[in-house]
């Protein structure tokens, strides 16, 4: 059975709060196995048989929008994409290892066109620095998140396509637990 981690959008954010071990019931429900949560912001570590990322992907779609209320954007990478994705180094180094800077990777479900990559990139400026590579946009925040003036919806809106962002420390910390 294959490893995989599901990066949710829209968990405990924007007045949806879900307890992760209804999260964990609710995957299970599902026929997923070994399910765990890690911290409380939708990140969903869990086996399956299923070959297909499509189907489960869409399982997970629609039994979380069933039985949440609401829409769940699902990105689904496994663990060997997640190891690639921590290890990436899209900056300078002595940007990424700035206290003052902070590294985020927004998750997508396929690459975006040329057209909209350039959209996103002309939202640089001093403090927001993006990078693409495959399905992640990487995103070198070198202020506060609440101060850098880009939002998850200003970056969705230049994408034309759904994305859930994660802080770097984070990637790492799964990747450390679940990917060697």
């Amino acid at each position: 059975m294959a490893n995989y981690i599901a990066f949710l959008k829209a968990i405990n954010v924007g007045g949806h709060t879900v307890k992760m071990d209804y999260l964990i019931k609710l995957f299970e429900k599902m026929d997923f196995e070994n399910v765990e949560t890690f911290i409380a912001s939708g990140n969903v570590i869990f086996t399956t048989k299923s070959k297909s990322i499509d189907t489960f992907k869409k399982k997970i779609e629609i039994e979380l929008e069933k039985s949440l209320g609401y829409k769940v954007a699902t990105f689904i990478r496994t663990t060997k994409e997640l190891k690639e994705i921590c290890e990436y180094k899209p900056f300078n180094e002595s940007d990424l290892t700035n206290e003052q800077n902070s590294l985020y990777v927004g998750f997508l479900n396929h690459q975006p066109d040329k057209d909209s990559q350039h959209k996103v990139l002309a939202l640089s400026d001093k403090a927001n620095e993006f990078h693409f590579n495959k399905k992640e946009l990487y995103w070198l925040c070198r202020k506060n998140f609440s101060d850098s003036g880009i939002t998850g919806k200003a970056l969705e809106k230049a994408l034309g396509m759904e994305t859930t962002i994660r802080n770097s420390t984070t990637i790492r910390k799964i990747t450390a637990k679940y990917c060697y």
